[in-house]
């Protein structure tokens, strides 16, 4: 991430826009980080309840629960569908080299990517608080007023480049 100098009053960092478009009702949140994809997703059952979920790069450990951290109980030795939408939305974020590049996994031609996981048993506990803490986080963001004033809880925010 490239940080351009300013006057000296604020910083602009590029940002790179989606691969394509997402729909953020089902997956508000999904990011490539800590040697995981990670995320949260919403229920389908419950509009009360998220999942944290996570496959860890490499060694491919899944991870399913919820904000309360109970397990998913569809997360039974494969990866249950929190997962293959958290997956499928970082595709469309990020595109598909780049998720397979981060979890070190081979997608052969017409290949779903969770498919060509090779989860190890036990691999995949995540610190769901601190992904779920860090989406809240964001949410907060959203929350603040529109202003041209400094924020300086935000000088690292992402700026659209070329706004001045």
């Amino acid at each position: 991430m490239a940080v351009e100098a300013d006057d000296g009053a604020r910083s602009v960092v590029r940002v790179v826009p989606p691969v394509h478009p997402r729909k953020l009702a089902k997956v508000p949140f999904v990011e490539l980080a800590e040697g995981r994809l990670q995320g949260v997703v919403s229920s389908g059952s419950d509009i009360e309840r998220v999942y944290v979920s996570a496959i860890t790069a490499r060694g491919h450990g899944l991870s399913c629960s919820t904000n309360n951290n109970r397990p998913c109980g569809g997360l039974r030795g494969s990866a249950c569908k929190h997962l293959r939408a958290l997956a499928a939305e970082a595709v469309l974020q990020y595109g598909p080299e780049r998720v397979s590049r981060y979890l070190h996994v081979e997608v052969a031609e017409g290949q779903d990517l969770v498919d060509a996981l090779r989860p190890v048993a036990g691999g995949g506990a995540a610190p769901a608080a601190a992904v779920f803490s860090r989406f809240l986080r964001h949410l907060a963001y959203l929350e603040v007023p529109d202003t041209t004033a400094p924020l300086p809880e935000l000088h690292w925010f992402p700026a659209m480049e070329g706004a001045r």
